[in-house]
């Protein structure tokens, strides 16, 4: 079982210079960056990789335990929903850790064995209700074209007012401005609720906030978008063994589940499974939507875009002690790793410290709180628009 990982090469050599600060500065190009990174920092450790596996499903396995064996114990029902809407937060956390251990091996970061990577990344993501080998193949495009408005895979920017806001504001035009309405901040729960409580689905199942023009078949219909469909358009013909593997794990984790609902029953079950399922893929929206989402950071059209101008135009969150050492870092060494994603997470914080002298003002990073600036930037980040000043680059609207 072996597929072809990505690798961070720019598609098209090209000199790309950023407006920062009103003066000029040309980027520099991926094998300078490369030079000032300890070569130690590209291998990555199988029994170091592994023993974090084993960690978050030794923590996994533990609360799953105490939740089974103590929960149902506990005669107050408002105690007892406490604990289990503990239990969901907690386990939620721990879920998203093991995602980004599978994530790593998606990328090759895990181990130097190909054949190891797509086992466990397999695995695990199976278990989080991942089609690992789809999804693999949609994020590496991702990375090859991160920032490009057309060719980029996740989290595209709108070029106008989301649709949703101009059919509320057409309804609301007698009394509401449209930018009156677009600040609302009973609008922007309303939208927040629905990415952090859907996106993932919605990205799975229609394969939304990607590029026009990222689709391997672009003749394929919306109902053919599908990360779940061996023949979506998402793919290329070769890759729809892989999607028939992926969708063959999940298959065996909804049957073990609902073997699990008949031995307990689909309520324990559900609360034991479906409520950190929820919470993990809230993390993953909102981690993966701050990366790439915030007032500095620009958007390329084709003519201007670059693979290192792409990887530059994201930004590095911090998590606190959660981000650190349950998140695995994922949140505050993301720049690097949009840069050389085969880096392993245990030396990405040493990479970044070591690029962060030669980029200077090219490297992004936003210490705020992490859930403030959820909100914040849902709020001031909703459709971008191209720079008069600086052709080709797209930015935030005011």
């Amino acid at each position: 079982m072996s597929t072809v990982t990505q690798v961070e090469t720019p598609v098209k050599a090209r000199s790309v210079q950023l407006k920062l600060k009103g003066e000029q500065r040309e980027l520099p190009d991926i094998n300078t960056i490369r030079k000032a990174i300890p070569p130690h920092c590209f291998k990555p450790s199988t029994v170091r990789s592994l023993s974090y596996v084993a960690r978050d499903a030794l923590m996994a396995s533990a609360l799953v335990y105490a939740a089974v064996t103590y929960i149902p114990t506990v005669p107050n029902p408002v105690y007892r929903t406490a604990l289990w809407t503990l239990y969901g937060f907690l386990q939620g956390l721990v879920g998203v850790g093991l995602w980004i251990l599978a994530h790593e091996c998606g990328h090759g970061a895990f181990s130097v064995h190909r054949h190891l990577n797509d086992f466990v990344g397999w695995v695990l993501h199976s278990a989080l209700g991942v089609p690992f080998f789809s999804w693999k193949f949609s994020h590496a495009r991702h990375h090859r074209f991160t920032g490009h408005m057309q060719k980029d895979m996740a989290f595209v920017p709108k070029t106008t007012p989301s649709y949703f806001v101009q059919s509320l504001g057409g309804a609301l035009s007698s009394f509401l401005d449209l930018e009156v309405l677009e600040d609302a901040p009973i609008v922007n729960l309303i939208r927040l609720l629905g990415q952090q409580l859907g996106g993932w689905q919605v990205y799975m199942l229609l394969n939304a906030s990607a590029g026009e023009d990222s689709m391997q078949n672009k003749d394929a219909k919306w109902w053919r978008r599908s990360h779940f469909d061996p023949f979506s358009g998402v793919f290329r013909p070769q890759e729809a063994f892989y999607v028939l593997l992926s969708d063959l794990g999940l298959a065996l984790v909804c049957a073990g589940l609902y073997y699990a609902s008949q031995a307990l029953d689909w309520q324990t079950v559900f609360l034991l499974y479906g409520v950190p399922y929820f919470w993990v893929n809230h993390w993953l929206v909102a981690i993966t939507y701050l990366h790439h989402t915030h007032q500095d950071l620009p958007h390329y059209d084709g003519e201007r875009w670059s693979f290192v101008a792409g990887a530059l135009a994201t930004v590095d969150r911090d998590f606190g002690f959660i981000g650190r050492h349950v998140f695995h870092g994922i949140i505050d060494t993301h720049v690097v790793h949009h840069l050389f994603s085969r880096i392993p997470f245990y030396h990405a914080e040493e990479a970044t410290k070591a690029i962060k002298p030669l980029l200077g003002d090219l490297y992004h990073s936003d210490e705020r709180s992490f859930m403030g600036s959820l909100w914040e930037t849902s709020r001031t980040c909703q459709y971008v628009e191209s720079d008069p000043s600086n052709p080709g680059v797209m930015k935030w609207a005011q």
